[in-house]
């Protein structure tokens, strides 16, 4: 059809008219009427079509024949050059690289988009030749640009077919993106795909339509879409398999290595845009991300760095003070002021641009009541633009600059916890307790460095409400002070409530912190707490402190809860009081005004709820900073308690260790803990009684002298208690030293009674940190006696050791520490029980007897024995016990005399030595798998819908789901019913009633504020049982678990699901799912009422939202897997701390402090790497879909202003009153973008926090052990009566795919015989007595005692007959009693008992407090004994 000459009085002229030139008239000759025309008017808009593809074919045809040009140019380089290539490539050099097929398909997506363009350009292009009888300009115009419309889409498919051509030729490594100039002719097709639907949308809406051009315009758009997105994208989708994968280029070089944009070495505008970080979500989006191609943090943010910095910038002591006062946020400010303050004014950009879109709603408003100029709209719209793109700029660099101040400030406190840990003093450590410090790294590291972040919005929130009242003020005057008065009402309500809360959170840390230190102690003794079947006892009190915890949590929650109810409503209360005071002192309102006050207070909701979150955060933080402000402050030990001298010119005989006239104690610190944790009530649980901060002394050795020369072996000998340990203690300076001197010359090395061993392999403990010379290692592993165990090992040195040395009995341990000892060349050695050393000459040594912690008798070995006294009896009782072993070496030296084949029979052989005892030889066994600690389970790829099943119905099933869905929706319709009755009110089509308006205003308000009353209530109750069940599961779960489980599970990644995982389940998630649903019921009501007054806004909404879903899933494919990283980094931070600790002593000895420290430093790197680019891909989706979203209200702000008002009545059934609802579309438009990130954001928070659930759920199904009591099987109450062992065939295997280690054990023992069990180190002695308690289930035959088959009974009814000696010594926190008799059964009495047949008596007697004194003071040797 050819289009009227006269434009419709409905529209626009420049909307209306068929002209080619703008008219003559004065209103168009101006600059933005111009510009309306040449984009607004179907004939110029079809001129910039035909432009566009004009351009694009010229640009293409351009570069196919430079392209041609540049390979003839090349051929005819080489063409007269005959001669063969120095390497000959080989078939695979000439085939082409794999290609996924699931990535290809974009391709031909691509392919197929072009296609259809030109295929639907030729068709209309037929049909308009078809009308071309009349020969009129319109349709010759139509069929020009439909003829280069079809010729540059087949152009347009060349490129694209060319690209997969180029990849098979294998031209180049990849083809992975388009070229720039298709991308940017797709995206300049959809926009004007856009701009043609908009125009047409218009004309449809005032009845003109240009047929049958504006229906075409609405299908053109849809056709486009799919360019659009390969625009964005650019992806090509011809990516190699493997290649491409992993980062390698075609000449295997990878791209890792190449040089890669990074946070440190970007330029301004990728750090301003975070184009940093592409790279990264395009190797996590096109395959799943491994951690090697994680990129490290830049210098200035390294571990290293930030503890630098923190450590010199610690505050010294004030004057006549002994310490220094609030010392870590001290440190802190000055160290970190510089990025704080730019944080700060990163805060105050924002604000002062946040406000730009709410103060322009009233102008809008009144431009299209009283239709305003042009130019006027477009300057409105681009303040609109400007502000909103500001505003996103400087609200996602001011949260990206927060966290990353708070992860300097973490790593900082990390690596100041773990340095603490090397120096504090015995004392000390026993006070904080293990778990407790774990929490100081894991737990309140993390809220001290959140808050930093966090602290900005307690000065913000006043600032932006200031601001926002300000403005408000200019467009309703003296009534927006009324709104002062509930800001008044809530800040002393959350003021109260939060003193209050200071309270709960101060207990619920105590409580956890107690928590986690029984599970510590728990996993540390798990095999002693089997053996004796006390799996219960200690998992009730265990239970007992969660129940604890849990109840001062929900306390805490419930005031939050309020605290959050309080701050929503503030906004809504001063709604109704504004409006209240504006009805009641007659100010006139009008939609513009309403709206506007209205969308400054909306903009309100996100400061004042905000706020709960940063006085939370205040509050734990303050509790945080006290304790790591103790723990810092705390005793440590005295460099100047030993004299140290270098080992130079000290010949033979000279003196290389002395003490004179020293007098040493032991920091008892942590004894009054021990007792209340026992007995005392909840009041002791207030943080200043958790830890002593003044050292307990008490006097362990006085008078000592002695002296060690150079080339002598020293024994100390003594009864158990005497003081040995702690002399070699005094010599390291591992006591505090009351007087005396202590004088070292040379390098140390130490031996402990109980061995430490890392987790690593055998070479790896032996070398500690030294550089292999194979000569030396050789005879060190000869000397210490290491051959025979290394070979029985199937990898030999490189055998990796378990957790705490768990897959090496403890005679091995033994050796290897010596090993380690003795490899590293030092001066002295101190071995602390002497008899775990190699035989030694005896001619000059000498040995000094230490009674009661002073040295009673000193000299040779000979003299000493001559003098008779202490050391001849000590002598004389070591003699007596070692007959029994001398009778059993002579047993096993007539068995190595038997012939081979005899020796060979797999089963123990009994021998009798008399008097019904009987020594039973352990035949060798074969070796099994070295490999004991697996890598972590991670699973990768989306969370599975199953987590979200299994975490939102765990509680109370699918009615819970339901009932958050309902209050969610309910709560939603009656928040947009109020603005509903704004719009209704402000209409003017019914006599205003101020009365019926407030009336009915407040009843909406007072039914929303129940609704979330209830709503919060409701997701708080629901996520603290949900939260419980997850722990009960776990935890009993953990219980159950065989004894393999905990020989191949380090402690860490159980105690980081126990710890972490489970305070994000017990916290944030019961706030994230509920807020989650909430956002997105509040995003899709926002877009219909977006969508309901103005509905052509839905051109700009579609892609919106397909934008948003595409950026979301590109960015979900690697935070997700960053999280996971981040959760798998975590553990070894832990699980190295927890070694140190334990291994501390010896640590000190060798002077390792410095590689452990830098060992620490890595391992928070590793983790800092995670976290620093998992937050930087969460900013970098939030500014892309906030940019989006600004440039979509942009459009829809100029639709709105310059359509014609009959067209927005038109556009919907209700909508009568047009300019009141123009001003509700932008109240809610201005929301709309935030509203889609933040749901999205959350969205994706939600799932990597969802990542705890998934852990948690991982340790809760773990392979159960047998059944503690069987009701079928119940032994009789005096079983077993005699004792009688029969063993038949047995057969024994550590776990299903690794050899058998006892092969077909036969052995029959009568009732009241004496059995020992001998052989060589790894022989199966432990084994054997391991599968008696059923730890190791046997593989095949029968265990009879009793007449019983003890595989029929369950654990608890076998293990509690049986009584064991652990092989190692165990004392639990607490005192004498609870670890004689931890369950309870005994009376004191027996007790004593007890304590006198194993000589214990008068050690206990000796003590204050008797049976309640701490289990934890004995000696090595006591603690045997208590066994």
């Amino acid at each position: 059809m050819e289009l009227k000459a006269t434009p419709s009085a409905a529209l626009p002229w420049w909307l209306a008219t068929a002209a080619c030139s703008p008219p003559s008239a004065p209103g168009a000759s101006s600059v933005p009427a111009r510009l309306a025309f040449l984009f607004l008017s179907p004939c110029p808009q079809r001129a910039l079509l035909a432009a566009l593809n004009l351009i694009f074919l010229l640009a293409a045809l351009a570069l196919a024949l430079r392209a041609r040009f540049l390979s003839r140019r090349a051929a005819r380089h080489h063409g007269g050059l005959d001669r063969e290539p120095l390497l000959a490539k080989s078939a695979d050099d000439h085939a082409p690289l794999p290609v996924r097929r699931g990535v290809s398909f974009r391709h031909g997506l691509a392919l197929a988009a072009s296609a259809v363009q030109a295929t639907a350009a030729i068709v209309l292009l037929v049909l308009a030749l078809l009308r071309l009888r009349g020969r009129t300009a319109w349709l010759s115009a139509e069929c020009a640009v439909l003829a280069a419309h079809a010729v540059a889409h087949l152009a347009a498919a060349g490129v694209v077919a060319a690209e997969k051509k180029q990849q098979a030729a294998a031209e180049t490594a990849r083809v992975a993106h388009h070229p720039v100039h298709l991308r940017l002719f797709w995206l300049g097709t959809a926009a004007l795909a856009a701009l043609f639907s908009g125009c047409a949308a218009a004309r449809y809406a005032a009845g003109d339509p240009l047929l049958p051009d504006d229906p075409l315009s609405f299908a053109w758009l849809a056709l486009s879409l799919p360019l659009l997105y390969f625009s964005a994208t650019g992806c090509t989708g011809l990516a190699a398999v493997d290649e491409a994968a992993n980062g390698v280029s075609s000449d295997g070089v990878g791209h890792a290595a190449a040089a890669e944009v990074t946070y440190a070495t970007a330029s301004w505008l990728s750090l301003a845009t975070f184009g940093w970080i592409n790279p990264l979500i395009t190797k996590g989006s096109r395959a799943t991300l491994a951690a090697d191609q994680v990129p490290p943090v830049s210098p200035a943010d390294t571990a290293e760095a930030a503890y630098a910095l923190f450590a010199s910038n610690w505050p010294a002591p004030a004057p006549g003070a002994s310490k220094p006062q609030r010392p870590v946020i001290t440190a802190l400010l000055r160290s970190f002021w510089p990025q704080f303050l730019l944080t700060a004014v990163l805060g105050l950009a924002h604000l002062s641009v946040m406000y730009v879109g709410p103060s322009l709603v009233d102008r809008f408003v009144e431009f299209v009541r009283r239709g305003g100029e042009v130019t006027e709209g477009l300057q409105l719209v681009a303040v609109l633009l400007v502000g909103k793109a500001a505003e996103t700029l400087a609200s996602h660099h001011y949260e990206f600059q927060g966290q990353k101040l708070g992860m300097r400030i973490n790593a900082a406190l990390l690596a100041a916890v773990y340095r603490k840990s090397l120096r504090l003093s015995t004392g000390a450590r026993r006070a904080h307790g293990t778990g407790t410090i774990v929490n100081y790294m894991e737990v309140d590291a993390q809220e001290v460095a959140d808050v930093t972040h966090q602290l900005h919005n307690l000065w913000l929130m006043p600032l932006e409400i200031a601001v926002a009242l300000a403005l408000l003020y200019t467009h309703l005057g003296p009534a927006v002070l009324t709104a002062v008065a509930a800001i008044a009402l809530v800040t002393v309500v959350v003021a109260f409530a939060n003193k209050l809360n200071i309270e709960y959170q101060f207990r619920f840390l105590g409580k956890r912190d107690e928590r986690m230190k029984a599970i510590t102690e728990l996993l540390n003794y798990i095999r002693v707490i089997k053996l004796q079947a006390w799996e219960q006892t200690f998992g009730d009190k265990i239970r007992e402190l969660r129940e604890e915890e849990l109840g001062w949590l929900a306390k805490s929650m419930y005031f939050m809860c309020a605290n959050t109810i309080v701050l929503w409503s503030g906004p809504l209360t001063m709604t109704v009081l504004v409006f209240g005071t504006c009805v009641l002192t007659g100010v006139e309102l009008n939609a513009g005004k309403v709206f506007t006050a209205t969308a400054f207070f909306r903009m309100l909701d996100g400061p004042m709820q905000s706020f709960p979150e940063a006085i939370a955060a205040v509050t734990q933080a303050t509790v945080s900073v006290g304790r790591l402000d103790r723990y810092l402050l705390d005793a440590e030990l005295d460099d100047s308690a030993v004299e140290y001298v270098e080992d130079t010119g000290i010949g033979t005989g000279a003196v290389v260790v002395e003490v004179r006239d020293g007098i040493f104690a032991w920091d008892m610190r942590g004894n009054e803990q021990n007792e209340q944790g026992e007995d005392g009530d909840e009041d002791s649980g207030s943080e200043e009684k958790d830890v002593e901060t003044t050292p307990v002394l008490e006097t362990v050795l006085k008078g000592i002298n002695m002296e060690v020369r150079r080339g002598e072996l020293v024994a100390v000998v003594g009864t158990v208690g005497s003081g040995k340990s702690s002399l070699l203690s005094c010599i390291m300076g591992e006591m505090e030293k009351i007087s005396g001197t202590v004088r070292v010359c040379g390098s140390t090395a130490y031996v402990a009674q109980t061995a430490w061993i890392q987790t690593g392999t055998i070479q790896e403990n032996i070398l500690f940190g030294q550089p292999m010379h194979a000569e030396r290692y050789n005879e060190v592993i000869r000397s210490c006696c290491l051959e025979k165990d290394l070979e029985m090992m199937e990898f030999g040195d490189q055998t990796e050791i378990g957790e705490r040395g768990i897959n090496l009995s403890g005679g091995q341990k033994q050796r290897i520490q010596l090993a380690r000892a003795v490899y590293q060349n030092f001066d002295i050695y101190l071995l602390d029980d002497v008899f775990s050393a190699v035989d030694a000459h005896t001619g000059s040594n000498i040995f000094k007897v230490v009674k009661d912690g002073m040295i009673a008798q000193s000299g040779k070995y000979d003299e000493l024995l001559e003098a008779g006294s202490d050391f001849a009896a000590l002598v004389a009782a070591h003699d007596s016990s070692m007959e029994l072993v001398e009778q059993s070496r002579q047993v096993e030296k007539a068995e190595h005399s038997q012939p081979a084949a005899v020796a060979r029979i797999p089963s123990l052989r009994s021998r009798s030595i008399g008097k019904g005892e009987k020594v039973i030889v352990a035949p060798e066994i074969e070796a099994a798998t070295s490999k004991i600690i697996q890598e972590e389970e991670r699973e990768s790829g989306q969370v599975s819908w199953r987590v979200y099943k299994l975490y939102m119905t765990e509680a109370w099933g699918w009615w819970g789901v339901v009932g958050m869905l309902a209050f969610a929706v309910v709560w939603q319709g009656s928040d947009m019913a109020s603005d509903y009755w704004l719009s209704y009110e402000m209409s003017g089509s019914i006599p205003f009633n101020p009365s019926l308006f407030i009336g009915v205003y407040v009843a909406i308000a007072a039914f929303s504020m129940v609704l979330q009353v209830i709503k919060t209530l409701l997701e708080t109750v629901l996520g603290l049982q949900t939260a419980q069940i997850f722990f009960e599961k776990m935890f009993d779960s953990i219980l159950h678990a065989p004894m393999s489980f905990f020989d191949t599970t380090p402690s860490g990644r159980i105690l980081s699901r126990a710890s972490s995982d489970q305070t994000t389940i017990d916290v944030v998630l019961a706030f994230f799912v509920g807020l989650t649903i909430s956002m997105y019921i509040s995003v899709l009501s926002t877009i219909i009422v977006t969508c309901q007054v103005a509905w052509p806004s839905v051109i700009a909404v579609i892609p919106l939202l397909l934008l948003n879903i595409w950026y979301r899933n590109r960015y979900l494919a690697t935070s997700r897997e960053l999280t996971r990283f981040e959760g798998v980094t975590k553990a070894p931070v832990i699980d190295h701390f927890s070694e140190t600790v334990v291994g501390a002593t010896t640590i000190r000895c060798f002077k390792k402090e410095r590689d452990f420290f830098q060992e620490n430093l890595d391992k928070i790197n590793s983790s800092l790497r995670m976290y620093f680019h998992n937050y930087a891909a969460n900013e970098w989706l939030g500014f892309r879909l906030e940019l989006i979203g600004t440039l979509v209200l942009s459009i829809t702000a100029f639709l709105m202003i310059s359509l014609p008002s009959n067209f927005i009545k038109k556009g919907s059934v209700v909508c009568y009153f047009f300019a009141e609802f123009v001003g509700m579309s932008l109240s809610y438009g201005l929301s709309l973008n935030s509203l889609v990130y933040f749901a999205i954001s959350i969205s994706c928070m939600l799932e990597n926090e969802m990542v705890a659930v998934e852990r948690v759920n991982q340790f809760s199904t773990l392979p159960s052990e047998a059944a503690w009591k069987i009701e079928e099987h119940l032994p009789s109450p005096n079983w077993p009566t005699h004792g009688d062992i029969e063993i038949k065939d047995l057969k024994v295997r550590y776990r299903p795919n690794t050899p058998l280690i006892l092969k077909g054990i036969n052995i029959s023992i009568s009732g009241g015989e004496k059995i020992g069990v001998v052989g060589r180190t790894g022989s199966g002695k432990s084994t054997l007595v391991q599968v008696l308690f059923r730890l190791v289930e046997p593989a095949e035959g029968k265990m009879i005692i009793g007449g019983i088959d003890i595989c029929t009974l369950g654990l608890h009814d076998l293990r509690s007959r049986f009584g064991i000696i652990p092989q190692e010594p165990v004392l639990f926190e607490g005192t004498i009693r609870s670890n004689i008799d931890p369950i309870g059964q005994y009376s004191d009495a027996e007790i004593w008992q007890a304590l006198e047949r194993c000589q214990l008596k008068d050690v206990v007697v000796s003590k204050p407090e008797k049976l309640d004194a701490p289990g934890m003071l004995f000696s090595f040797f006591s603690v045997y004994l208590f066994k």
